[in-house]
């Protein structure tokens, strides 16, 4: 049986269906499924856990010689506030977005005693939400995991462009064993990515693909640093050009079976 086909609105709106419904079920399991249990103090401490381990050991690439404390950092699908919490304690200012209200609602009182952490719902595929100012960096990780879309996947990635500065870093983690198929209404197995898929990508959205780590797993962590105007065109040409050539390719063996 074939899939059925969703619009983007549709698959939104399920996306925030669904990530409710988890949040009211068990919020802290879903954001991290090592326990179903978790405490307070054990709970945040796994979120500066994975801080440390993903944030703290990459400081060159992330800060560019900036003092972090001096930094304004974007966090995409925040869940609970794990790791918005421990952001905070890292990094000047933190804005931090997530589909659902319920899970908005928990980061909020996980970030209560932080004044430099902001907590929006936003609508699942744009940052219209976060305020208009340039970021120093931008982190998203076991997010897109669980999106069944590439066009919203995309569609991030843009507006994560227009809101860092020139040279900034957006690091994220995609789902990358292309073995797996999602469907579009599957909002906990998300859509995969191969290597050609996350450069295509990184040069259509104006970011220079530098690092890649974890392709044809389930974590495929991606280092997308922000070009500048004229790099941004040369990279969407590149992408054009190779189109081109795909296109092509396909016209001469299609073509070389006819004769």
């Amino acid at each position: 049986m074939q899939p059925r086909k969703m619009t983007v609105e549709q698959q939104l709106e399920k996306m925030r269906r669904d990530w409710d419904e988890r949040a009211r079920e068990n919020a802290r399991y879903y954001v991290n499924t090592a326990r179903t249990d978790w405490t307070d103090e054990d709970f945040f401490a796994s979120g500066e856990q994975q801080v440390a381990e993903d944030i703290l050991t990459d400081m060159g690439n992330i800060c560019q010689g900036k003092d972090p404390r001096q930094m304004r950092v974007l966090e995409i699908g925040c869940g609970a506030g794990r790791l918005t919490r421990a952001l905070a304690k890292v990094f000047g200012e933190v804005h931090a977005v997530d589909i659902s209200g319920e899970m908005v609602a928990a980061a909020r009182r996980a970030v209560a005693d932080f004044p430099n952490a902001h907590v929006y719902q936003n609508n699942g595929c744009d940052l219209r939400v976060v305020p208009e100012k340039p970021f120093d960096f931008a982190y998203s990780a076991i997010v897109f995991q669980h999106i069944p879309s590439r066009e919203i996947i995309e569609n991030y990635v843009r507006e994560v462009h227009r809101l860092l500065r020139g040279g900034a870093l957006f690091k994220f983690w995609v789902q990358g064993d292309t073995r797996t198929e999602s469907t579009p209404d599957d909002t906990w197995l998300g859509v995969p990515f191969s290597e050609a898929d996350t450069i295509d990508m990184a040069e259509r959205c104006g970011f220079e693909p530098r690092h890649r780590h974890g392709a044809g797993a389930q974590y495929f962590i991606l280092w997308f640093f922000k070009y500048g105007w004229m790099a941004a065109r040369k990279a969407q040409a590149r992408v054009f050009a190779r189109r081109v050539r795909r296109t092509l390719g396909r016209a001469r063996r299609s073509l070389l079976r006819k004769l």
